[in-house]
């Protein structure tokens, strides 16, 4: 260790602004969104798992679609929320670093996960007589733990092991975020973002590129049945698609192209939707989309009213 070099136990983020009015609006409209994204996603869970008619693979990679949004929500918003009355953002350098390899994991892991529910809904119409011993539970359950084992080999493996020396300890963001941490660094970050850009391309684009095909090859599929079960089966992969579409734009925006080109202000921004409005938004695209889902929120609506 040099012997004027600082050694920082704390990181202060720099949130949005320090006017006490917006940020009262600010804490309103994330509190909000925060209970919208909780209650919105538990229900899916607990729905899935007391309806029997929604014990499906589809339904199952939903659940745990719900389950990785919870855990994107609840890493950010109560500490943002805690914030925003605060004089003092700050947060200790371990748990800064535990957010980020927890983003990284998560994100990482819904990148899959989408990549799942695509095969899944290309077995399913395009090779349905298999649908029951390719998508058998023992087979659905080992995709899952291969979701978060390349997950935790793609995203946070490479972060653990690249450590980063602190020239300062005030990071321009409502949370701790790996582009943003880079920028605190004393060395030059060029080949660290040539490295977020090429694990970016692997779990990122590769993933998108295979949901497109699967897609495309259950379009091919979709032109030649019968339009009674080609609405039934565009139904089901309607909000897929809605969720892979709002999901990969904003990681893209968000991880491509030098950070150079790219104000720190707008990197927070588009935080927002990415980390913040995307989970929130899922579990209401599943629900207004899918008729199966619906129904048994009807159902169990029709029970409790009784």
């Amino acid at each position: 260790m040099k012997q004027n070099e600082t050694i920082f136990t704390e990181i202060i983020l720099v949130g949005f602004t320090t006017d006490p009015k917006i940020n009262a609006a600010l804490f309103v409209l994330f509190f909000i969104v925060y209970i919208v994204t909780f209650t919105g996603n538990v229900l899916i869970i607990i729905l899935i798992i007391i309806n029997a008619h929604l014990h499906k693979p589809m339904y199952f990679f939903l659940c745990v679609l719900s389950i990785l949004d919870l855990c994107y929500s609840t890493t950010v918003l109560p500490k943002l929320l805690s914030d925003l009355f605060s004089t003092e953002r700050i947060i200790s350098l371990f748990s800064c670093t535990t957010q980020i390899y927890v983003i990284l994991l998560v994100e990482g892991s819904e990148c899959q996960l989408l990549v799942v529910m695509a095969y899944d809904r290309y077995i399913a119409i395009c090779r349905p007589l298999h649908y029951p011993v390719l998508m058998r539970w023992g087979n659905c359950y080992k995709l899952v733990a291969l979701v978060f084992i390349l997950s935790f080999m793609l995203c946070t493996v490479p972060s653990l092991m690249s450590p980063i020396t602190l020239c300062s300890n005030q990071m321009n963001h409502f949370m701790c975020e790996l582009l943003a941490f880079l920028k605190l660094s004393c060395e030059d970050i060029s080949s660290s973002e040539m490295q977020i850009f090429s694990f970016s391309f692997i779990t990122l684009l590769l993933p998108l590129l295979l949901i497109l095909l699967s897609y495309a090859s259950i379009l091919f599929s979709l032109l030649k049945i019968r339009s009674a079960r080609r609405s039934k089966a565009f139904s089901t992969c309607t909000s897929h698609l809605s969720v892979v579409a709002l999901y990969f734009g904003m990681a893209m925006l968000m991880y491509f192209g030098p950070s150079s080109m790219y104000s720190t202000d707008q990197e927070k921004y588009s935080s927002i939707f990415y980390v913040i409005i995307s989970p929130m938004l899922n579990p209401l695209i599943y629900t207004l989309n899918n008729k199966e889902v619906k129904d048994a929120i009807q159902k169990v609506h029709a029970k409790i009213t009784q």
